[in-house]
């Protein structure tokens, strides 16, 4: 039941690309992050205040740049220079490169297994991405490129924080943090392209509302304050497979909303990532669920 829930969260993260091309088709990404991280933060405190100790706000503050105020500006480039099934199905890439984070930085080599899932999931990412396959921007693989590593080292940083400041601090305040540094950025580029701005201000729309109300009440406020809920349920291995909601959202989105139709064997090459990215955890929670079995039940088989 757990998992199922999982997958809520990850469905509406997977459905930002299509959403934000549908609705909000020429707003400023860095005006996208602000909207979407600042008042989903305060949402959240709001619901459970909380005031961290002055010896923990550097460390949130560069969770937040990194993990908020860069990653949803990164994510809202990608959401406006490529398809949202590119972006949703690319995403899963973000085992392979934590894989070789790890094996680099921190000398913990791959399972035979995951070695393997990585090399077929890069290969099938190959052939999805090739450009004799797909015409893609390379401003938007840039932007998933480092949207991925963006995601990785937060996750590191969220994980190393959570050892010693509750979970629900940690999301709220790196929202509100992550969003704050937003402003003087976006202050500096309104200046200097004030275009863009005006026209999403003048121009503002009912569907441009039901937008944003999407990206930060359903999309952050609910989806995270969901993930953290569950995360204090379950394992963050059971976790990753609701994780399959997400580019399942990015292709029925991109197919519901902006009509995005891809050949046969392209579908195929997603639906492959996509197994490819779970497959070493599900080896790995089936290995775990095996070895606390009692010994006479695990041999009598």
């Amino acid at each position: 039941m757990n998992i199922l829930l999982a997958m809520i969260p990850a469905f509406f993260w997977g459905t930002t690309y299509a959403v934000t091309q549908y609705t909000l088709p020429d707003w400023p990404p860095l005006l996208l992050g602000l909207l979407r991280a600042l008042p989903a933060g305060i949402l959240l405190w709001i619901v459970k205040p909380s005031l961290p100790s002055k010896d923990y706000i550097p460390r949130l503050l560069l969770l937040g740049t990194i993990n908020i105020g860069a990653f949803f500006c990164l994510i809202f480039v990608m959401a406006h220079t490529l398809p949202a099934t590119i972006s949703g199905v690319g995403m899963m890439s973000v085992p392979v490169i934590a894989m070789l984070i790890q094996w680099v930085m921190y000398k913990h080599p791959p399972t035979a297994s995951k070695l393997l899932c990585g090399l077929l999931l890069i290969a099938c990412a190959w052939q999805l991405f090739s450009p004799s396959s797909l015409a893609l921007s390379h401003t938007g693989l840039i932007a998933m490129v480092t949207a991925i590593a963006c995601m990785i080292s937060g996750s590191l940083l969220t994980k190393k924080l959570g050892t010693s400041l509750d979970w629900w601090s940690v999301l709220s305040w790196q929202l509100i943090l992550g969003g704050t540094v937003l402003i003087p950025i976006i202050f500096w580029q309104a200046l200097h392209q004030p275009q863009s701005y005006l026209s999403a201000i003048h121009n503002m729309s009912s569907m441009n509302m039901l937008g944003l109300l999407w990206i930060c009440i359903l999309n952050t406020a609910f989806a995270y304050g969901l993930y953290v809920w569950l995360l204090q349920r379950m394992s963050v291995v059971d976790f990753t497979f609701g994780g399959i909601a997400n580019p399942i959202a990015g292709i029925l989105c991109g197919y519901g909303l902006m009509h995005e139709v891809y050949a046969p064997y392209q579908y195929l090459l997603m639906g492959a990532m996509i197994i490819l990215s779970l497959l070493p955890q599900w080896l790995e929670l089936r290995k775990q669920k095996h070895s606390n079995l009692p010994h006479h039940a695990a041999t009598s088989h």
